[in-house]
């Protein structure tokens, strides 16, 4: 018995042995951030809450899910539509009208908000058309287009005097081409911020 014994120490230590060179360190070294996560990394650590992390900016702070209330969960949400709205600032017109497209409207909405909370902001409108038509009329019709989003703009909230509009006709084509595709590229205005 007693030799069976000390077979199952043997077994043990040797097994004891491999487990611990199993879990020992590779002789890489990372710096980590006091999580057990190298600080370099853009990988985002679940707590034991089982919350997720975002990190964000060179200082690795971030915000904690399992922290955040629902309110302010959909406050960061609407914060990031805003923001994807704001990066919108081409609007595009339908043959021979100055109308504002109903799917522009969410976006020019956005941009009259932002610039009445920024009122030293100041945007440019560029009004284009597609090559149809006399260059003169084009120009007109630009220059109505970007009145039409310069009116919008105020409406909900920017002053006049923020915005500046300009028309350049059909001289300034986005696409080149006689194609219903190209013309509906060129038929736009664009927000220029200064």
């Amino acid at each position: 018995m007693m030799k069976v014994s000390a077979q199952n120490k043997a077994f043990a230590m040797l097994l004891s042995f491999g487990l611990v060179a199993g879990c020992s360190s590779t002789g890489d070294t990372m710096e980590e951030d006091g999580y057990g996560y190298d600080s370099g990394s853009d990988v985002a650590a679940i707590d034991q809450e089982g919350g997720s992390t975002v990190y964000g900016g060179e200082d690795g702070e971030g915000v904690s899910s399992s922290v955040l209330s629902d309110e302010e969960r959909a406050e960061a949400r609407a914060k990031a539509e805003q923001e994807a709205l704001r990066n919108i600032t081409t609007f595009y017109f339908d043959f021979d009208t100055s109308e504002i497209k109903q799917e522009a409207r969410n976006a020019l909405v956005t941009h009259a908000r932002f610039l009445s909370s920024n009122p030293r902001q100041q945007v440019r409108l560029e009004g284009h058309a597609d090559e149809r038509g006399s260059k003169e009329y084009n120009l007109a019709l630009g220059e109505r287009r970007a009145k039409a989003v310069e009116r919008f703009l105020v409406v909900n909230g920017a002053s006049r005097g923020q915005i500046e509009t300009v028309s350049y006709g059909e001289e300034k084509p986005v696409v080149r081409g006689s194609s219903e595709s190209a013309y509906a590229q060129n038929r736009r205005v664009e927000l220029i911020f200064k």
